[in-house]
């Protein structure tokens, strides 16, 4: 394989923080996994380059000078759906919760260990990485999950509502995935934190709730019927109704 080659292969995240050391530190131990980085100072700058740049995942801090962590990850959302992992400070839950609500995928409390940033990096962009892949699987079968008025090709990672794509985050699509994948099938919050997320989440149950809430928005805007197939069952958790009583005219 060619230096060139290799160059192209490689992932390229964004580390934001206003803190020098914070950035120095991240970046020594991203790019010992092979990540090329790009640093910003403050949230106006990590925005002009999040949109000029395309980058397998940005590491954004919450408080930032010029334009804070959560602005920064709403603007970003209305033009790109690039993996975002927030840094926090100890106690910022309501921070957090607001990271989620504008499409943040996840998030980690300074102080942090560098070697759980690298870890979560990675697994963020391997649940990610095939949206470029093909559209068939080993076996030559289109790996494609389909339901009344939703359908979701894993492959190419498309998610359609009555025919219509639908932009998700890679953790919204995670969440729809599974659910998808065992329809009328009751799941805890619990649950679905470790399997969707897959590692142990220090987070709070509202995480779930947050981005049932966000993905229910985004198939509304192409289906009501869709969008009512995810189901609350108050008490227990959420499931995917595999045919929703469509409304009567």
């Amino acid at each position: 394989m060619t230096e060139e080659s290799i160059q192209e292969n490689q992932k390229k995240l964004l580390v934001v923080d206003d803190e020098d050391r914070i950035r120095r530190l991240l970046k020594m131990y991203l790019e010992k996994a092979d990540y090329d980085i790009d640093e910003a100072e403050n949230g106006k700058v990590a925005l002009e380059l999040a949109m000029e740049n395309e980058y397998d995942l940005i590491l954004l801090d919450v408080m930032m000078p010029e334009m804070d962590g959560i602005q920064v990850a709403e603007e970003l959302r209305k033009e790109k759906e690039t993996p975002i992992m927030m840094l926090t400070a100890k106690g910022e839950e309501l921070n957090r919760i607001q990271g989620f609500e504008v499409g943040a995928d996840d998030y980690i409390v300074k102080p942090f260990s560098p070697r759980e940033i690298v870890l979560r990096v990675a697994a963020i962009i391997k649940r990610t990485k095939a949206r470029g892949g093909s559209a068939e699987t080993a076996g030559g079968v289109t790996d494609t999950l389909k339901l009344p008025h939703l359908e979701i090709d894993n492959d190419s990672r498309r998610v359609t509502a009555d025919g219509k794509a639908v932009n998700l985050t890679p953790k919204e699509y995670d969440l729809l995935h599974y659910l998808m994948s065992a329809p009328d099938q009751i799941f805890g919050r619990e649950q679905l934190l470790r399997e969707v997320w897959k590692y142990e989440f220090f987070g709070d149950l509202r995480t779930v709730d947050t981005h049932v809430k966000r993905l229910r928005e985004k198939l509304k805007k192409e289906s009501d019927v869709a969008a009512k197939m995810i189901e609350t069952v108050w008490g227990l958790g959420y499931k995917l109704n595999s045919y929703p009583h469509e409304e009567e005219e």
